[in-house]
């Protein structure tokens, strides 16, 4: 009953007791809203205390010797336990032509977390005639050159004389066909997880090295069959008899040697509307050969670049290095010389692609790459060859 009541059923209360009972209901009703206060205080440093731990051990790197405990194989075994992933398990146990951390040379190596952070790969030149030739993309399954390698008729007349019908040029069509390279490596789930590094970078960078080497050697040697057509597969005739279709090519005069006379033929049998674009092809092997000519001075025809990147040049014409191009060896056409971006035609599709599939091949990801390119002679008058021969 409150003081009201009590007073209206006629309990009167002094002053000072009705004073006394204020302040003792305002004390009591303080309590227990400090109660309050302080219980919502401690529930809310335990959710905060619960956060950091979460943060702390998300941020606190594995020990070492927590990473390593039970190797490979416990790790696997704790991870089908625990959460019912059975990918480490199957990983270990499969075999076959694919990364897996089962076998070392198949990529056992990478799953030590003291692992260098990047693999030390064998390096390997794709140097390659793309850098000098025409490059076209394209969305369709071919791409045509047309070729106007005939003139027109001409002659000249006077004021009043008839002109007579003259030449018509002659157009043909080369057709640049595309081809597809592929690739499908795999990779264990678990290889993908516990590497010390970006396996999948790793993957998509060799693959596309490899990618690029091959088409590198399909543009100088590849036989045009499910492949470019390179400039070496064309037939090659002495460059005194070149006929349209063939490569014409300079003998340097004596088997297997080059001299400096001979660079200067092959450099004179191109054109000179080709000449002002045109490059030396040729590998390492001949350009250590090359690069001793001297001219009737005693000044050496090479010369390498004046700045870092620059190629070194021939003659005064730019030298790409070909590793494909044959060794200087007898009856060798092992330089070639001529206006590539006129003279060779390279048609592909945009970019390479390279697709993650998880699913396929269980417990492995399967990486499917892809690239579609073709390549073939589109100037027979703008390439020459040097032959390491008599004749």
């Amino acid at each position: 009953m409150s003081m009201t009541e009590e007073k209206a059923v006629g309990n009167d209360l002094s002053p000072a007791e009705d004073v006394r009972r204020a302040v003792t209901g305002f004390v009591h009703e303080f309590k227990g809203f400090q109660a309050d206060i302080e219980t919502k205080l401690q529930q809310t440093e335990e959710r905060m205390n619960m956060l950091d731990r979460k943060s702390l051990n998300a941020a606190r790197p594995p020990l070492a010797a927590a990473t390593d405990a039970g190797a490979p194989h416990e790790k696997a075994f704790n991870a089908y336990v625990r959460t019912g992933d059975d990918d480490g398990l199957r990983g270990l146990q499969l075999e076959g032509k694919a990364l897996s951390t089962a076998v070392n040379s198949d990529g056992g190596y990478l799953v030590d977390p003291q692992t260098s952070d990047m693999v030390k790969s064998v390096l390997n030149t794709t140097a390659s005639i793309r850098a000098i030739a025409s490059v076209v993309n394209v969305e369709a399954t071919s791409y045509d050159v047309l070729v106007d390698h005939s003139d027109v008729g001409a002659g000249w007349a006077t004021e009043t004389s008839t002109i007579g019908e003259s030449d018509t040029p002659q157009i043909d069509r080369i057709t640049v066909q595309l081809h597809e390279l592929s690739a499908l490596p795999k990779a264990s789930q678990r290889l993908l997880d516990d590497s010390a590094f970006d396996i999948e970078g790793w993957l998509a960078g060799r693959i596309a090295d490899k990618f690029a080497r091959a088409e590198a050697s399909a543009f100088i040697n590849g036989d045009g069959i499910d492949k470019p057509k390179g400039v070496l597969a064309h037939s090659t005739v002495d460059n005194d008899v070149w006929a349209w279709g063939n490569l014409g090519y300079v003998p340097t005069g004596v088997s297997g040697e080059v001299t400096a006379d001979a660079i200067v033929d092959v450099v004179y049998a191109l054109g000179a509307q080709y000449r002002a674009n045109a490059s030396f092809v040729m590998n390492s092997k001949t350009a250590g050969i090359i690069r001793k000519l001297k001219d009737m001075d005693g000044r050496f025809l090479w010369s390498d670049g004046l700045a870092a990147g620059e190629p070194a040049r021939l003659m005064g014409y730019p030298v790409l290095i070909a590793e494909d191009m044959p060794d200087a060896d007898a009856n060798a056409t092992a330089i070639a010389f001529g206006d590539f971006a006129a003279g060779y035609t390279i048609a592909e599709r945009p970019d390479l692609r390279i697709l993650r599939d998880p699913f396929s091949a269980k417990p492995h990801v399967l990486f499917y790459a892809t690239k579609r390119v073709g390549g073939d002679v589109s100037d027979f008058a703008a390439i020459k060859l040097l032959k390491f021969g008599a004749s």
